[in-house]
Parts: structure tokens; C-alpha cells; sequence
């Protein structure tokens, strides 16, 4: 375990090499710079020396070819330093952990709520294949799997914002909270689940109907298989039999898919926060895109390549636990 542990690891820092400076090529190389932004900002009758913008280049180290300023991110990083940022004036680790809680919040929410509900939908439909019902439920989950998240954000705002608007069930448009820091503490969580209802709305339902399809194809190749037949003949009912047999050697598959699922509800939730103007880390990789905002783009760059390099190293441990045949060496 320990030799795998370690190859592993050495593995995932080497890619995590090769994906950082990937990344940061395309970001230096995007049109604009962090200087142009700031520029386009500020009043248009204030003049800039040329002097005044040399000694910024030299201060953000934008005077140096990007391999060389990789280089240097590289051994920041190396010495446990992810840099400022250069639109806010912040260290970025700071403004990874600030938004870190926030984003954590809305996709693990997401995340369990879409398998809680996708494995028991996914067996009904394994144990209901063919009938009017399952196929009524079929092709719900094939309209939702196709219905675009940000759509869906919109007609939500819309239903719930502006058409109820007034009632017991208008809900939130915007933000995390609208009370101060100093209010009752049960006050402040019912008012940031209120607010998290539509963000983790448009989260849940893709994974929804992306899962629960992928549990039900999977069921229905282990049913055909010999040794569910085989207690199909001995007796077992079939609950029994979907329960029991089937969806146990199912499990493989299912371990995999939810040790990508996290990264994954990362990725997605940087839409989603935007539109509901989420303080987390999807709309702090927006902004930081927009303002051209390096530093901040390779703290959150590698912060979700190592969830994605967790994820699947999770899913390769897994493995063992489900299934004895599997070993690590």
C-alpha cells in the first residue's frame, strides 16, 4: 500500500507540473493584462507614465517571459506560497479559505442530495424496467439531463423571484445571507438555507438524472448475469435478488463515478455561482479570469487539479474495500 501511496503521489505532482503550466501559458497569454484591466477602470482623463507602467510590470513580474514567471509561481509554491492577488490586494490563500466554506456548502449539499435520491430512483427503474412508469420517470430524467444548468437558474429566478414574489414561497435572488453578522445564529442559518435552495437546485438535478440512469444501465447488466439467475432459482424474492446480488456487484462502477463527481460539482458550480452571485471559489475563478488576475487563476487552478487527482485516487482505494479481488499492487 505504502509503494502505491507513494507512486501515486509522485505521479500526481508531476501532473499537476504539466497542468499548472499549461494553464498559466494560456493565461499569459490571454489578451490583456492585469495593468489594461486596471487602466480600463480608472478615469479616463488620468495619464500614465510610461515609467509608471514599467515599475508595475516589474512589480507583478509581468516584465519576464511566462516560462520564467511559471518558474517562479512554481517555487513560491514550492515553499508553501500561492502569491497576491493583484485586483484585490490579497494573499490568495486567504481568498481560497474564504470561499472555500461557501462553495463546499452549496455542491457537498448537492452532491449527497443527487445520490440520496438518484440510487433508490435508479433501482426502482432496474425493478420497474419496461413498465409505463419506469418509462414515464425515463424520460423526465432524460429532459432534465438535457435541460442546461444556467437556463434552469434562470427560470427558477424568474419563478421563484418575480412570479411569487410577495408569497410564502418567494426565495432569493442573489448572495448567501441578507442579515447582519450579529443576528441570532438560527436566524442566519434558516436565511442562508433559504438561499441556498436555487443554486443547489440547478446543482442537484443534472446529477440526478446523469446517476440514477447510470445505476439503473449497470443494474440491468448485472441482472442477466449467472449468479443472479442462479438465486432467482433458489428462491430469493426479487428485492432480495435487486439488493442483494445485483446492486452489490454494481458498486465498482458507482465508486468510480462518485470519486469524480467532486471535481466535477467544483467545475459546475462556477456558472451557477455567478449567476447567483455565490461567494465561493466558481465566482472567484470568474472574476479572476476577467480581471486577468494570475495569481488567483493558478490558486484556484491548483486547487481543482488536486481535487481531481483526489477524487480518483479515492475511487482507486475504494475499489478494494468493494471489491476483495482488487489489490493496490
Amino acid at each position: 500500500m505504502a509503494a502505491y501511496l507513494v507512486r501515486r503521489v509522485i505521479f500526481g505532482l508531476l501532473t499537476l507540473v504539466v497542468i499548472t503550466c499549461f494553464v498559466y501559458g494560456l493565461a499569459r497569454n490571454m489578451p490583456g493584462t492585469p495593468l489594461t484591466v486596471q487602466l480600463g477602470e480608472t478615469d479616463p482623463s488620468r495619464k500614465f507614465n510610461p515609467e509608471d507602467l514599467e515599475r508595475m510590470k516589474r512589480i507583478y513580474g509581468l516584465d519576464k517571459p511566462w516560462p520564467v514567471g511559471f518558474a517562479q509561481w512554481l517555487s513560491n509554491v514550492v515553499r508553501g506560497d500561492l502569491g497576491r492577488s493583484i485586483s484585490r490586494k490579497q494573499p490568495v490563500a486567504t481568498l481560497i479559505a474564504e470561499r472555500i466554506g461557501p462553495t463546499f456548502l452549496i455542491s457537498g449539499t448537492a452532491l449527497v442530495l443527487a445520490w440520496l435520491t438518484a440510487i433508490p430512483l435508479g433501482l426502482y427503474a432496474s425493478a420497474r424496467s419496461g413498465r409505463a412508469d419506469e418509462r414515464v420517470s425515463s424520460l423526465m430524467l432524460y429532459v432534465l439531463y438535457s435541460f442546461p444548468t444556467f437556463v434552469a437558474a434562470l427560470f427558477l429566478q424568474i419563478i421563484f423571484a418575480v412570479w411569487l414574489r410577495g408569497t410564502g414561497w418567494e426565495l432569493p435572488l442573489f448572495g448567501m445571507s441578507d442579515l447582519p453578522p450579529d443576528a441570532p445564529l438560527l436566524s442566519r442559518i434558516g436565511d442562508v438555507a433559504r438561499h441556498m435552495i436555487l443554486p443547489v437546485t440547478c446543482q442537484t438535478y443534472v446529477g440526478l438524472a446523469y446517476d440514477s440512469r447510470f445505476i439503473k444501465a449497470n443494474m440491468e447488466e448485472a441482472v442477466r448475469q449467472d449468479y443472479v439467475r442462479t438465486a432467482r432459482a433458489k428462491g430469493a424474492g426479487p428485492w432480495r435478488v435487486l439488493f442483494r446480488h445485483a446492486f452489490r456487484n454494481t458498486l465498482i462502477p458507482l465508486v468510480t463515478l462518485l470519486g469524480l463527481s467532486l471535481p466535477g460539482l467544483i467545475g459546475g458550480s462556477v456558472i451557477i455561482e455567478q449567476i447567483f452571485t455565490w461567494p465561493g471559489m466558481g465566482r472567484l475563478f470568474f472574476e479572476s479570469i476577467r480581471e486577468r488576475d494570475y495569481p488567483t487563476i493558478m490558486g484556484l487552478t491548483l486547487m481543482f487539479s488536486m481535487l481531481t487527482l483526489a477524487g480518483q485516487l479515492l475511487a482507486d482505494l475504494l475499489y478494494c474495500a468493494v471489491d476483495p479481488r482488487v489489490s493496490v499492487e
